[in-house]
């Protein structure tokens, strides 16, 4: 098993709090988002996972020990943080190759993890030459060279195309499903919802949520139920007589709550009222997360609504 405990971790800078008395488990076997807004403390609560920052006040271990007293760290936990943290005029594989050298990994594991990320082909060039996309693969290949049991990742798939975050995507799924301990941290809600099993959301340094996904949007959002009749008058006086909460739509469409669809069908069949569409509208995990992080956003966008002459 293994597994990420953060209890009561607080880190400040000055008199900026970064993380407030944050506590949370990261389980194995399954991808866990960490999800907040720009400025929430992600970035510095992984870094203390790392022991690259320490704690004012808390803990942080993984299966019970901190990163520090780890013997082998590199084979029981890897980490992109920093894409390009590497140095420029160094190969790909000679990146790799000094990672493994000080970590006891037999070499024949850098040409491994380099086929596993696509980098074969240019495992010689220097890294300073490497796109972005192609700088997210070699860090991603650092974190694997281990085989570790615990991953962090700090927004593995920025800079990489629809192919790439496809990729990114089913190797998090795959690691999981060996029964790792994959953390990863990403501002594309959609990716998330894709790939994150549980959840761990944090604003201004606080906890939010540690929850599932699922659990995490419908227990923030109010059941919906769309419905399309012909009848749609009469059919909203019929289910509201059952007290059910009735809005009108669009055309001949009604968003009704407080009652499941089941029900709602058999309303409309006994009072002889045809349905062209029964179906249960569900909040996307963007804007679930968008509610409840409103308050915790530091820089708001306003749109622009006109041209300076």
């Amino acid at each position: 098993m293994h597994v990420i405990e953060a209890a009561r971790l607080s880190k400040s800078y000055g008199r900026t709090r970064a993380v407030d008395g944050l506590s949370f488990e990261v389980r194995s076997g399954v991808v866990t988002g960490f999800l907040g807004p720009n400025g929430s403390g992600k970035s510095t609560t992984m870094r203390m996972i790392m022991g690259l920052d320490r704690p004012n006040a808390g803990d942080v271990t993984l299966d019970g020990r901190r990163y520090h007293d780890l013997r082998w760290p590199l084979r029981e936990v890897g980490a992109l943080l920093e894409a390009t943290a590497v140095h420029p005029g160094r190969s790909a594989r000679n990146h790799l190759l000094s990672l493994a050298q000080t970590n006891a990994i037999p070499k024949e594991r850098v040409d491994e993890v380099l086929e596993l990320v696509g980098l074969t082909a240019v495992a010689g060039r220097k890294v300073g030459k490497f796109s972005l996309g192609m700088s997210q693969r070699l860090g991603i290949a650092s974190a694997l060279l281990g085989d570790p049991g615990v991953l962090l990742f700090d927004e593995p798939v920025n800079g990489l195309d629809p192919e790439g975050i496809l990729w990114v995507r089913n190797l998090l799924k795959s690691l999981a499903g060996e029964g790792r301990t994959i953390f990863v941290s990403s501002h594309l809600m959609s990716e998330m919802s894709l790939t994150a099993t549980d959840l761990v959301v944090i604003g201004r340094g606080k906890l939010i949520a540690d929850t599932t996904v699922d659990d995490f949007i419908r227990s923030n959002t109010v059941a919906t139920v769309l419905v399309r009749s012909p009848e749609a008058g009469r059919l909203a006086d019929v289910l509201s007589s059952i007290g059910a909460s009735v809005t009108s739509g669009e055309g001949d469409s009604l968003l009704v709550t407080k009652m499941d669809p089941a029900r709602i069908g058999d309303a409309a069949h006994a009072a002889g009222i045809a349905l062209h569409e029964l179906s249960p509208q569900q909040a996307s995990l963007e804007e679930v997360f968008m509610e409840l992080t409103s308050d915790s956003v530091d820089f708001h966008g306003h749109a622009r609504v006109g041209v300076a002459s």
